[in-house]
């Protein structure tokens, strides 16, 4: 669609003005990423401030999302909060031989809640690749999930690797995730030895115990205290394997990012403002 001759509009987020456009594409609302940044939080905060209202009607006590319901089993495993009952009565739709609520242990339900989000984040990725065939951008993506369109593209692209054709998804680490997220809780619980076990050589000359507990106390001292750690994501950066790794602060949200080489040791520790 031509935006020639249109009258200009104003930025959704701030108001303002917005230039004039010329030739084919979507419509400007934003007069530029941060606005649009600023909108996307403007919009998270409103939805975890305001109960939906199909929970007002399904319990005026309890505000939390409900999920879909069709096909759910309504028991409950015995002294569970409400959200696991709901996630485990969603695992039993989409798995196989989830045990009955009379079997099943707190570490039986961290096994089948874990089988079931990876299941839900295969089906993510296809969802995502299907809008991407659909036309839809990195941008609306990211501005869907609550990120960044190269985050988004992180998370969800298959760029292929120039020198071989092949997708770089494909060569990410086994297990880089899981390993990037104990290191994170090794630094936190101040093992600072346990979490410098995999550095490589150049890492463990530039990084002794000493010099990662100066690193994290300034961390701390900027962000406030450790409070938890969201889901890793790894991508392929060239010839790394990236990982990245949510962190919760008293003060702030920050990522903890993680590099391991091709033979699978630690090249590479930050700590940066969320993406």
């Amino acid at each position: 669609m031509a935006n020639s001759g249109s009258a200009p509009g104003r930025c959704a987020a701030c108001g303002r003005i917005l230039p004039a456009q010329q030739g084919p594409g979507r419509v400007r609302i934003y007069c530029n990423a941060s606005c649009r940044s600023a909108a996307r939080r403007t919009r998270q905060a409103a939805a975890r401030a305001a109960p939906r209202e199909r929970d007002v009607k399904i319990n005026l006590t309890n505000f939390n999302r409900e999920g879909n319901v069709d096909n759910v089993p309504t028991e409950t495993l015995a002294g569970s909060p409400p959200v696991l009952s709901r996630v485990i009565g969603a695992a039993r739709v989409a798995l196989d031989d989830v045990p009955s609520d009379s079997t099943l242990t707190p570490l039986g339900a961290v096994a089948v809640i874990r089988s079931l989000a990876r299941v839900v984040e295969d089906g993510m990725r296809e969802a995502v690749q299907a809008a991407r065939q659909a036309g839809h951008t990195w941008a609306e993506l990211g501005d869907l999930l609550g990120t960044t369109r190269q985050a988004a593209f992180q998370r969800f692209g298959r760029p292929l690797d120039p020198r071989t054709g092949a997708p770089m998804a494909d060569a990410i680490l086994p297990g880089a995730t899981e390993r990037a997220a104990t290191l994170i809780a090794d630094v936190a619980e101040q093992r600072w030895e346990q979490a410098r076990a995999g550095f490589d050589q150049r890492m463990s000359a530039v990084l002794s115990a000493q010099a990662l507990a100066a690193a994290w106390a300034q961390v701390i001292g900027t962000a406030g205290a450790y409070q938890g750690m969201g889901e890793p994501v790894a991508h392929q950066a060239g010839d790394y394997t990236v990982v990245d790794v949510p962190l919760h602060f008293e003060a702030a949200e920050l990522a903890g990012r993680v590099s391991f080489s091709g033979t699978g040791q630690v090249a590479g520790l930050f700590f940066l403002d969320k993406p």
